[in-house]
This record gives C-alpha cells, sequence and structure tokens, in this order.
C-alpha cells in the first residue's frame, strides 16, 4: 500500500471555490499516477478552520466515485501558516516505488512542499 498526499488553495470560503478545487486536486493525482478507482483504499481530506462550506470529499462523490471510502477531518490552525488550504492523502493498494509516486500541490500549496513541485518526481 502507499498513500499520495496533495493540497490546493481556494480563493474564497464558497461550496462552489472548494468544490472545483477538490475535484481538480484529484483529477490531478489521478491522472499524474495513472490511478483506477480499483487501486484506490480510501481518501483523507483536510481543512482549516477558516473552510466550512462544504466538506471536500463531495466533490468526489459528484465525480461518481461511489465505492471509495471517502473522510473530511478539521486540521489545526497554525499561527503564519497558509490560508483557505485543501489538503488530502489518497491511500492506494499498490506495490510501485516510494519514488514513482507523484505528489500533487496546486495554486499556492505549491509552497508547502517546493521539492515535490519541480515538474519532477521526488
Amino acid at each position: 500500500m502507499r498513500a499520495i498526499r496533495g493540497a490546493i488553495t481556494v480563493d474564497e470560503n464558497t461550496e462552489k471555490e472548494i468544490l472545483e478545487a477538490s475535484g481538480l486536486l484529484f483529477k490531478e493525482i489521478v491522472e499524474k499516477n495513472h490511478l483506477s478507482e480499483e487501486e484506490i483504499v480510501s481518501i483523507i481530506f483536510s481543512v482549516i478552520p477558516d473552510l466550512d462550506a462544504v466538506y471536500p470529499a463531495r466533490a468526489i462523490r459528484e465525480m461518481g466515485y461511489k465505492n471509495i471510502p471517502l473522510f473530511d477531518v478539521a486540521e489545526m490552525y497554525v499561527k503564519g501558516s497558509l490560508s483557505k488550504i485543501i489538503r488530502v492523502l489518497i491511500f492506494v493498494n499498490r506495490d510501485t516505488p516510494l519514488d514513482n509516486m507523484v505528489h500533487v500541490y496546486l495554486r499556492d500549496a505549491k509552497k508547502l512542499r517546493p521539492d515535490l513541485v519541480k515538474g519532477e518526481k521526488r
């Protein structure tokens, strides 16, 4: 089993922005890692308290993924950290070497892991 990380920021705490951003992040991770639905074990989304308009995981359900266990959690706020950020951790049933997993950080979230967003795999 492997885990793939990702994050994206939104400009506003609205249902529309959160769902669009969550869907975009998920699509990028699926495409860059060539994931099939059957490989995805579960997905955990986290947001800090400034995002409360909608659960990010709802975007995945609306994309038609009905059998993947999804979970949304509130993440603690750390003074000075990025605001309006959605993080995701996707567990996949795959034996791929760790260096081949592509973690995706979009928009201002690129600041979180510049070592992973140079367009290169780890």
